[in-house]
Protein backbone atom coordinates (compact mmCIF):
# COMPACT_ATOMS: atom_id res chain seq x y z
CA UNK A 1 0.00 0.00 0.00
CA UNK A 2 2.81 2.42 0.77
CA UNK A 3 5.51 2.72 -1.71
CA UNK A 4 7.20 5.33 0.91
CA UNK A 5 6.66 6.49 4.54
CA UNK A 6 8.40 8.36 6.75
CA UNK A 7 7.71 9.88 9.94
CA UNK A 8 10.24 12.44 11.92
CA UNK A 9 10.94 13.70 15.06
CA UNK A 10 13.09 16.82 14.62
CA UNK A 11 14.60 18.79 18.55
CA UNK A 12 16.64 21.64 18.69
CA UNK A 13 17.35 23.16 21.74
CA UNK A 14 19.78 25.91 22.31
CA UNK A 15 19.32 27.80 19.25
CA UNK A 16 20.18 31.06 17.91
CA UNK A 17 17.82 33.46 16.09
CA UNK A 18 19.42 34.70 13.12
CA UNK A 19 18.49 38.27 12.02
CA UNK A 20 16.43 36.49 9.12
CA UNK A 21 14.05 34.28 11.33
CA UNK A 22 13.69 37.23 14.09
CA UNK A 23 12.32 39.84 11.02
CA UNK A 24 9.92 36.78 10.62
CA UNK A 25 8.69 36.02 13.99
CA UNK A 26 8.18 39.66 14.60
CA UNK A 27 6.05 39.95 11.55
CA UNK A 28 3.64 37.76 13.21
CA UNK A 29 4.02 38.07 16.52
CA UNK A 30 3.48 41.69 17.59
CA UNK A 31 2.64 41.07 21.33
CA UNK A 32 6.29 39.79 22.38
CA UNK A 33 9.92 41.39 21.69
CA UNK A 34 12.16 39.02 19.32
CA UNK A 35 15.50 39.83 18.01
CA UNK A 36 18.68 38.42 16.48
CA UNK A 37 20.46 36.51 18.89
CA UNK A 38 17.21 35.44 20.88
CA UNK A 39 17.54 31.43 22.21
CA UNK A 40 15.09 29.52 20.74
CA UNK A 41 13.95 25.44 21.12
CA UNK A 42 11.82 23.91 18.84
CA UNK A 43 10.55 20.54 18.20
CA UNK A 44 8.54 18.69 15.02
CA UNK A 45 6.62 15.43 14.81
CA UNK A 46 5.52 14.45 11.00
CA UNK A 47 4.54 11.76 9.36
CA UNK A 48 4.11 11.13 5.08
CA UNK A 49 2.79 8.58 3.75
CA UNK A 50 2.81 8.52 -0.44
CA UNK A 51 0.78 5.26 -1.53
CA UNK A 52 1.80 2.59 -4.41
CA UNK A 53 -1.58 3.19 -5.75
CA UNK A 54 -2.57 6.49 -7.86
CA UNK A 55 -5.94 5.56 -6.36
CA UNK A 56 -5.04 6.18 -2.58
CA UNK A 57 -3.90 9.63 -1.91
CA UNK A 58 -0.91 10.37 -0.31
CA UNK A 59 -1.52 11.69 3.42
CA UNK A 60 0.92 14.32 5.20
CA UNK A 61 0.76 15.99 8.43
CA UNK A 62 3.10 17.13 11.47
CA UNK A 63 3.06 19.07 14.78
CA UNK A 64 5.32 21.07 15.58
CA UNK A 65 5.97 23.68 18.69
CA UNK A 66 8.30 26.51 18.57
CA UNK A 67 9.60 28.94 21.85
CA UNK A 68 11.55 31.95 22.01
CA UNK A 69 13.36 33.03 24.77
CA UNK A 70 14.06 37.14 24.76
CA UNK A 71 16.96 39.12 26.12
CA UNK A 72 14.54 40.69 28.19
CA UNK A 73 13.53 37.37 29.76
CA UNK A 74 10.24 36.80 27.82
CA UNK A 75 9.30 34.01 26.98
CA UNK A 76 6.79 32.44 24.58
CA UNK A 77 5.72 29.37 22.66
CA UNK A 78 3.61 28.70 19.74
CA UNK A 79 1.88 25.08 18.15
CA UNK A 80 2.36 24.62 14.73
CA UNK A 81 0.70 21.99 12.12
CA UNK A 82 -1.96 20.31 10.39
CA UNK A 83 -3.13 17.73 8.09
CA UNK A 84 -3.85 17.51 4.76
CA UNK A 85 -4.75 14.85 1.45
CA UNK A 86 -2.84 14.80 -2.04
CA UNK A 87 -5.17 12.41 -4.14
CA UNK A 88 -4.49 11.70 -7.68
CA UNK A 89 -8.35 10.79 -8.65
CA UNK A 90 -10.71 12.53 -6.95
CA UNK A 91 -13.29 10.73 -4.90
CA UNK A 92 -15.65 12.80 -3.10
CA UNK A 93 -16.94 10.73 -0.46
CA UNK A 94 -13.15 10.28 0.46
CA UNK A 95 -12.22 14.27 0.68
CA UNK A 96 -15.69 14.66 2.68
CA UNK A 97 -15.00 11.62 5.46
CA UNK A 98 -11.26 13.37 5.79
CA UNK A 99 -12.66 17.10 6.26
CA UNK A 100 -15.09 16.10 8.41
CA UNK A 101 -12.93 13.60 10.99
CA UNK A 102 -10.62 16.90 11.39
CA UNK A 103 -13.57 19.36 11.37
CA UNK A 104 -15.07 17.18 14.47
CA UNK A 105 -11.84 17.92 15.87
CA UNK A 106 -11.14 21.25 15.96
CA UNK A 107 -15.33 21.37 17.15
CA UNK A 108 -14.37 19.89 20.17
CA UNK A 109 -11.07 22.15 21.22
CA UNK A 110 -10.18 25.66 21.12
CA UNK A 111 -12.67 27.76 22.22
CA UNK A 112 -10.20 29.77 24.29
CA UNK A 113 -9.00 30.36 20.31
CA UNK A 114 -11.93 30.98 18.83
CA UNK A 115 -9.71 32.72 15.95
CA UNK A 116 -8.90 29.07 15.06
CA UNK A 117 -11.58 27.17 13.82
CA UNK A 118 -12.07 24.66 11.17
CA UNK A 119 -13.03 27.17 8.80
CA UNK A 120 -10.60 29.54 8.80
CA UNK A 121 -7.47 26.34 9.32
CA UNK A 122 -8.95 24.62 6.33
CA UNK A 123 -9.05 28.14 4.64
CA UNK A 124 -5.21 28.16 5.74
CA UNK A 125 -4.38 24.85 4.33
CA UNK A 126 -5.49 26.01 0.85
CA UNK A 127 -3.46 29.06 1.38
CA UNK A 128 -0.37 27.49 2.50
CA UNK A 129 -0.47 24.15 -0.16
CA UNK A 130 -0.80 26.71 -3.23
CA UNK A 131 1.94 26.99 -6.08
CA UNK A 132 1.36 30.16 -7.22
CA UNK A 133 3.67 29.39 -10.63
CA UNK A 134 1.29 26.31 -11.63
CA UNK A 135 -1.79 28.77 -9.98
CA UNK A 136 -3.30 25.13 -8.57
CA UNK A 137 -3.11 23.83 -5.17
CA UNK A 138 -0.94 20.88 -4.23
CA UNK A 139 -3.87 18.92 -3.28
CA UNK A 140 -7.82 19.05 -1.27
CA UNK A 141 -6.65 20.35 1.82
CA UNK A 142 -7.34 19.48 5.24
CA UNK A 143 -6.60 21.69 8.23
CA UNK A 144 -3.27 24.16 8.39
CA UNK A 145 -2.20 26.46 11.80
CA UNK A 146 0.48 28.21 12.79
CA UNK A 147 1.11 30.68 15.59
CA UNK A 148 -1.48 28.76 18.29
CA UNK A 149 -0.53 29.76 21.79
CA UNK A 150 0.61 26.99 23.83
CA UNK A 151 -2.11 26.31 26.83
CA UNK A 152 -3.80 23.24 28.34
CA UNK A 153 -6.89 23.63 25.19
CA UNK A 154 -4.18 23.79 22.59
CA UNK A 155 -2.12 21.26 24.40
CA UNK A 156 -5.20 18.54 23.72
CA UNK A 157 -5.80 19.72 19.87
CA UNK A 158 -2.62 19.10 18.82
CA UNK A 159 -2.59 15.59 20.49
CA UNK A 160 -6.00 14.96 18.74
CA UNK A 161 -4.48 15.75 15.67
CA UNK A 162 -1.99 13.45 15.94
CA UNK A 163 -4.66 10.60 17.34
CA UNK A 164 -6.68 11.63 14.25
CA UNK A 165 -3.77 10.75 11.63
CA UNK A 166 -4.71 7.32 10.93
CA UNK A 167 -8.15 6.78 11.20
CA UNK A 168 -8.44 9.82 8.69
CA UNK A 169 -6.69 8.02 6.10
CA UNK A 170 -6.44 4.30 6.87
CA UNK A 171 -10.14 3.85 5.93
CA UNK A 172 -9.70 5.33 2.31
CA UNK A 173 -6.33 3.17 1.98
CA UNK A 174 -8.03 0.23 2.74
CA UNK A 175 -11.30 0.83 0.36
CA UNK A 176 -8.90 1.63 -2.72
CA UNK A 177 -6.17 -0.65 -2.07
CA UNK A 178 -7.92 -3.72 -4.17
CA UNK A 179 -8.78 -0.94 -6.93
CA UNK A 180 -6.47 -1.91 -10.21
CA UNK A 181 -4.84 0.50 -12.04
CA UNK A 182 -3.37 1.01 -15.66
CA UNK A 183 0.05 2.71 -16.77
CA UNK A 184 -1.19 6.02 -17.40
CA UNK A 185 -3.20 6.07 -14.33
CA UNK A 186 0.18 5.27 -12.43
CA UNK A 187 2.32 8.07 -14.88
CA UNK A 188 -0.30 10.61 -13.82
CA UNK A 189 0.53 9.61 -9.98
CA UNK A 190 4.24 10.58 -11.34
CA UNK A 191 3.47 13.94 -12.73
CA UNK A 192 0.99 15.05 -9.22
CA UNK A 193 3.93 13.89 -7.23
CA UNK A 194 6.58 16.13 -9.19
CA UNK A 195 3.76 19.09 -8.26
CA UNK A 196 4.36 18.27 -4.95
CA UNK A 197 8.22 18.36 -5.05
CA UNK A 198 8.00 21.39 -6.64
CA UNK A 199 5.78 22.71 -3.63
CA UNK A 200 8.54 21.32 -1.17
CA UNK A 201 11.65 23.02 -2.92
CA UNK A 202 10.07 26.21 -3.77
CA UNK A 203 8.18 27.23 -0.74
CA UNK A 204 7.46 24.72 1.99
CA UNK A 205 8.97 27.05 5.27
CA UNK A 206 9.70 23.80 6.70
CA UNK A 207 12.49 22.55 3.93
CA UNK A 208 13.66 26.14 4.05
CA UNK A 209 13.78 26.39 8.07
CA UNK A 210 15.47 23.01 7.85
CA UNK A 211 17.99 23.91 5.54
CA UNK A 212 19.06 27.30 6.88
CA UNK A 213 21.02 25.40 9.43
CA UNK A 214 24.07 25.93 9.83
CA UNK A 215 24.77 22.20 9.42
CA UNK A 216 21.24 20.73 7.84
CA UNK A 217 20.51 17.37 8.15
CA UNK A 218 19.44 17.19 4.00
CA UNK A 219 18.38 13.70 3.89
CA UNK A 220 15.67 14.34 7.25
CA UNK A 221 14.47 17.94 5.74
CA UNK A 222 13.97 15.74 2.34
CA UNK A 223 12.72 12.71 3.58
CA UNK A 224 9.10 13.63 2.93
CA UNK A 225 9.89 13.74 -0.89
CA UNK A 226 8.05 11.13 -2.99
CA UNK A 227 10.15 8.33 -3.84
CA UNK A 228 9.65 8.79 -7.77
CA UNK A 229 8.35 12.01 -9.97
CA UNK A 230 8.02 12.30 -13.75
CA UNK A 231 8.03 15.80 -15.25
CA UNK A 232 6.33 16.47 -18.32
CA UNK A 233 6.86 19.45 -20.46
CA UNK A 234 3.21 21.35 -20.66
CA UNK A 235 1.25 18.02 -19.93
CA UNK A 236 -2.23 17.99 -21.50
CA UNK A 237 -5.06 16.70 -19.71
CA UNK A 238 -8.25 15.28 -21.99
CA UNK A 239 -11.22 16.95 -21.54
CA UNK A 240 -13.55 15.50 -18.95
CA UNK A 241 -11.23 12.88 -17.79
CA UNK A 242 -10.76 11.97 -14.50
CA UNK A 243 -7.78 13.36 -14.24
CA UNK A 244 -9.24 16.79 -15.59
CA UNK A 245 -11.67 16.54 -12.34
CA UNK A 246 -8.99 16.77 -10.28
CA UNK A 247 -7.74 19.89 -11.97
CA UNK A 248 -10.69 21.19 -11.52
CA UNK A 249 -11.08 21.31 -8.01
CA UNK A 250 -6.97 22.55 -7.59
Amino acid sequence: VIEKGACSFTCIRGGVLSAERAKTISARQTDVLVQAGDAYAAAALSMVLHSKSPMIPTFRSDVRIFSVQSANGQEKAWFGGGADLTPYYLDEKDIRSFHQMYSNLCSKHLQKHPSFSYASMKQACDDYFFLPCRQEHRGTGGIFFDDLPVDEDSMEFVKGVVTTWMPSWLPIAALHRADSFTDDQKQWQLLRRGRYLEFNLLYDRGVKFGLANANPRVEGVMVSAPPMIAFEYNHKVEENSAEAALLKVL
